[in-house]
């Protein structure tokens, strides 16, 4: 149940993110450990996996290769390639997966487990267009001991894996005497985000900057200036300081630079007042308004970025 349970927690967050054509692939390693078993590979079992785990880089035919190079012979390598090039829905791969039952206990117990979390899922919320099983899936590390996942855009295949993981019954046991076993995922967020820019996909309503605002001292006293970054940061707004002594069009271009959404400003008439001007950068607006005001006006831009979509809508 805990490994039925990952699936869901990806599906809903790549839909939250706004993606809806990807696919959840899912295997699992006593599945492939049993079938290997079978063809008499037990010893050979790391260096298959980690050969047609290579399979969507290399293709078919230089997969059946290097499992050759891996001591494999010819039939055994028709035979695995047959296996996992199994087609069909995931019902209909888990049928044809009945043909090898009662002949290895770690297969069986595989599959088992492969029924069980193909099972569950529809009590998850995962839809089927987003999941099936694929024997390809192997992942290359040798911690995994059962049910491994791969996410991939369904219009963008060259991209790999965007999410992948798997159970690992005894990972713990390289810090630990306690057994520990877990189930888990990781997002490769930099590669995903990078490919989604580069295809124009992400949403130019999005903040990418690296603050929602920019302190601006217009005077040579900086200390004023730290105590507007502070009370901001206090406040739970991402602030920059620039504390370096500049004309003033080079800070502003450097906050055009950085994309921030606004810039604070401190001058002698601001400090005077005890107020200081606020700047949206997007829409050109400035006001002059205390800090308690100012602190509110970027929170409530910070609460409309909250509900834009992170993928541009089409």
């Amino acid at each position: 149940m805990n490994e039925a349970e990952i699936p869901s927690i990806i599906y809903r967050t790549f839909t939250r993110l706004g993606l809806t054509k990807f696919k959840i692939r899912v295997n699992n390693r006593k599945v492939l450990n049993g079938f290997f078993e079978l063809l008499g590979l037990s010893d050979k079992a790391t260096d298959v996996m980690h050969t047609i785990d290579k399979l969507d880089k290399i293709g078919a035919d230089k997969c059946c290769a290097l499992l050759l190079e891996d001591g494999v012979t010819p039939a055994q390598a028709d035979e695995i390639m047959a296996f996992i090039g199994i087609q069909g829905t995931s019902a209909e791969k888990l049928e044809a997966l009945k043909k090898y039952e009662g002949k290895s206990e770690t297969f069986d117990l595989g599959l088992s487990e492969l029924r069980t979390v193909t099972g569950c899922l529809p009590e998850f919320g995962v839809p089927e267009e987003n999941f099936e099983i694929d024997l390809t899936i192997a992942r290359g590390l040798d911690y995994y001991t059962g049910t491994v996942y791969e996410t991939t855009l369904t219009d963008h295949p060259e991209i790999g894996s965007v999410c992948s993981g798997g159970r690992y019954d005894d990972l713990a046991g390289y810090y630990t005497d306690k057994k520990l076993p877990g189930a888990g995922i990781s997002i490769g967020l930099t590669r995903l985000f990078y490919v989604l820019d580069e295809q124009g996909m992400l949403s130019d309503e999005i903040n990418t900057a690296p603050a929602d605002v920019l302190v601006l001292p217009m005077t040579e006293d900086l200390k004023r200036a730290a105590e507007t970054a502070t009370a901001f940061r206090e406040a739970g707004i991402r602030t920059m300081l620039y504390s370096e002594q500049k004309k003033f069009k080079a800070k502003m271009s450097y906050a055009d630079k950085l994309g921030v959404p606004f810039v604070a400003f401190l001058g002698e008439d601001e400090i005077a007042k005890n107020e200081l001007s606020v700047k949206n950068m997007k829409t050109g607006e400035q006001t002059q308004l205390p800090m308690a005001d100012a602190v509110a006006l970027v929170l409530k831009e910070i609460e409309k970025q909250k509900a834009v979509k992170v993928i541009a809508e089409k």
